[in-house]
């Protein structure tokens, strides 16, 4: 009977082995290029791809909150305000006018993103008793009052016209456009800030995921597939929701952060309602609940319309503002729009749906350990 057993598990160890090998050489091959990219492209791809692991962390934050615990919220680009303003605040030396403590900057990013935190601490009792709808125009709100928040505590934010942001300083290192060289090539703020959003993004994704895997993603699910049910078979309910509120929140305040040192000046337009629809849209063309469709929902998003801006010359109907053309930030909701309509109506799983469906077995049985692992988050 034991050799039978044995035998057993020598070919399913087999059978999964063809599949698992290709996929950890795209891996690699992936990871090689992703910290080969800044000796080879531009500032603008740079920039490109810095503003996509920004929104990638903002949409792993987001996804936790509605994609895998059911609550719907309207109010994260507000928590990414607190992020880039709160780091702006804390950083900023007073030289400008505006209020500034003069804090090491890497200290001031860390407590912006606690900020960001406490904020959503703040708001989680609410958070904890509201479902659905109710919800949603509850989160809602926090855009009005941030809106107003932002364009009128000048002292603090600059007003509509914004602050400048400080420039990151960790290890003796400047992430500003002082010149680094290194293999003949000169780094500047863009390529010093892609390996640190590198970084910041897969310590986010690798977190996520083991939320997600272990038993506070169990629990989280299961409030989200029947929040009494949840409650009977002993799930603190309320304390999960408010929990996974603060950790979204915290999670935007890091995008925030990183955007602001991206952008290198904050504005309280970009902060509005239309960023927290984009984010749902990100998690909705991604795959809910997963932490790969996440990320692949943010590059989606977050570079549409900057390709669109880059391309407009060349592609029809699209062109510059006030040119006659479709505006290329426009044409890109238009896009965006469409594919949310196409991903709820045939495509419910997103994009990270589409790759679990295409790595299983061409028999149609997948391996049960891969169903139970969370590979595809």
């Amino acid at each position: 009977m034991s050799e039978v057993l044995a035998r057993g598990r020598e070919l399913r160890s087999r059978a999964r082995t063809p599949m698992r090998r290709p996929r950890g050489y795209v891996r690699a091959a992936g990871a090689v290029l992703l910290l080969a990219l800044p000796f080879y492209l531009d500032r603008f791809w740079l920039q490109a791809g810095l503003f996509a692991m920004a929104a990638a962390i903002g949409a792993i934050g987001i996804n936790l909150l509605t994609g895998a615990t059911g609550q719907l919220s309207m109010g994260h680009a507000f928590f990414l305000a607190i992020g880039a303003y709160g780091y702006c605040v804390l950083a900023g030396d007073g030289s400008d006018g505006l209020t500034g403590l003069g804090l090491p900057t890497w200290i001031a990013a860390a407590l912006a993103v606690a900020l960001a935190g406490l904020a959503g601490g703040l708001f989680s009792p609410i958070a904890g008793r509201l479902r659905g709808a109710y919800l949603g125009i509850a989160t809602l709100a926090l855009i009005f009052i941030g809106q107003h928040v932002l364009f009128n505590a000048h002292d603090l934010t600059g007003g509509s016209n914004g602050r400048d942001v400080p420039p990151l300083s960790l290890f003796g290192l400047t992430f500003d456009d002082s010149e680094l060289v290194v293999a003949a090539v000169p780094f500047g703020a863009s390529e010093k800030l892609w390996y640190a959003g590198l970084a910041l993004l897969l310590g986010c994704g690798l977190f996520a995921r083991g939320v997600l895997r272990g038993r506070p993603g169990r629990a989280m699910n299961a409030i989200r597939d029947h929040r009494i049910a949840a409650g009977v078979i002993g799930v603190p309910v309320a304390r999960y929701r408010a929990g996974v509120f603060v950790l979204s929140s915290m999670y935007a305040g890091l995008a925030g952060v990183l955007l602001a040192l991206v952008f290198q000046r904050t504005v309280p337009d970009y902060f509005g309602m239309t960023l927290s629809l984009e984010y749902l849209a990100m998690i909705v063309i991604g795959g809910l609940g997963s932490v790969a469709g996440a990320v692949a929902g943010a590059a989606v998003v977050s570079l549409l319309p900057q390709l669109l801006t880059r391309y407009s010359d060349a592609l029809p109907l699209v062109s510059a503002p006030g040119t006659g053309g479709i505006n290329p930030g426009e044409a890109s909701r238009y896009l965006y729009g469409a594919a949310v309509v196409a991903v709820v109506l045939f495509l419910p799983g997103g994009l990270a749906g589409i790759a679990a469906r295409r790595s299983r077995p061409k028999s149609g049985h997948a391996p049960a350990e891969s169903v139970t692992s969370g590979e595809d988050r």
